[in-house]
């Protein structure tokens, strides 16, 4: 499929992921996992730990990107060979757990969010308001706990019905992406049959859910995980920015 035989007629609801598609808060993810996972790591020897390899953008987007946050830490400390106990949600961020780990993270992007502030994509904005014109219903599907708190700074809060994010998968007990159940859930609350709703991501294990869930289109928007990729991943059309389906 290309761009010029998309037909907006089609679909009642446009689901988007927010970090990396609506905002570049991606960007902040990325420095906050950094961050914290190779903190973490220079504080342990490589001959206690055996580790040689610090943390790059490209762990971000093969074992980060797109999950729930407790599995973006277990999957990369797996590719380390590093075990933690798993702790629990409510462990505080000095914490030595996998959850620890990952509220240590949220802690760090949220300093980072309050120092820099997001401005959304120019060409999302743009997407955004043509398909509220056209009657086209919108939500956000987030693996973040933060997608509120996003949106508000981004100025996008009151551009959506909709907001299924991390808080709303744990209460719900929706596995996260790749699993399609976070997206099909969005879908459900809005009425809307999943062949006639579009998923908009830009994350590997995004696009995974959207073609998991038999959804009408699955859009991908290469921000860096790589238009083939993308693709060989189940994204039905791949863009560089959401201003290209104008």
């Amino acid at each position: 499929m290309d761009v010029s035989t998309l037909d907006w007629t089609d679909y009642d609801a446009a689901l988007f992921d927010l970090d990396g598609v609506i905002t570049p808060t991606a960007e902040v993810h990325m420095r906050a996992w950094e961050r914290m996972f190779n903190t973490f790591l220079n504080e342990r020897s490589a001959e206690e730990w055996g580790i040689a390899e610090p943390y790059t953008d490209a762990d971000y987007h093969r074992y980060v990107d797109g999950k729930p946050r407790y599995d973006g830490v277990r999957s990369f400390l797996a590719s380390r060979g590093v075990e933690l106990p798993e702790g629990d949600p409510s462990d505080g961020p000095e914490a030595e757990t996998v959850c620890g780990l990952g509220n240590r993270k949220n802690e760090v992007f949220a300093a980072l969010l309050a120092e820099e502030g997001v401005a959304p994509y120019p060409g999302s904005v743009a997407l955004v308001a043509a398909l509220a014109e056209r009657g086209v219903r919108r939500a956000i599907v987030s693996s973040s706990r933060n997608a509120p708190a996003v949106l508000r700074a981004a100025g996008m809060i009151d551009e959506f019905e909709l907001i299924v994010d991390g808080v709303v998968a744990a209460e719900a007990g929706l596995p996260g992406k790749p699993a399609p159940d976070t997206y099909q859930h969005a879908a459900d609350l809005m009425g809307v049959p999943h062949a006639r709703a579009v998923v908009f991501e830009d994350a590997i294990s995004g696009v995974q859910a959207g073609a998991a869930g038999d959804f009408g289109l699955v859009v991908g928007v290469d921000r860096g995980a790589g238009a083939d990729a993308l693709r060989d991943h189940g994204a039905d059309l791949v863009v560089a920015d959401l201003e290209e389906l104008l």
